[in-house]
């Protein structure tokens, strides 16, 4: 029998956890950042596109480009 490899998952144990919008919102809130519209309408387009970390890195950056 070949041995299973033990798969650590997101949470308290790995010491990992995902920061939803909303939460990240808050928190920004806190520390003076508000999103804008154009933040927001960027980030629910990558969501809705299924962009990877990299790919949505790359929007940012593709937004902020001058000429």
């Amino acid at each position: 029998m070949a041995k299973q490899k033990n798969v650590a998952t997101k949470g308290a144990k790995s010491g990992r956890f995902v920061l939803g919008s909303d939460g990240f919102a808050k928190i920004s809130k806190v520390e003076g950042i508000e999103l804008t519209p154009a933040m927001k309408k960027r980030a629910s387009d990558a969501r809705t596109k299924g962009l990877t970390a990299e790919e949505y890195r790359q929007a940012i950056i593709r937004s902020h480009r001058k000429g």
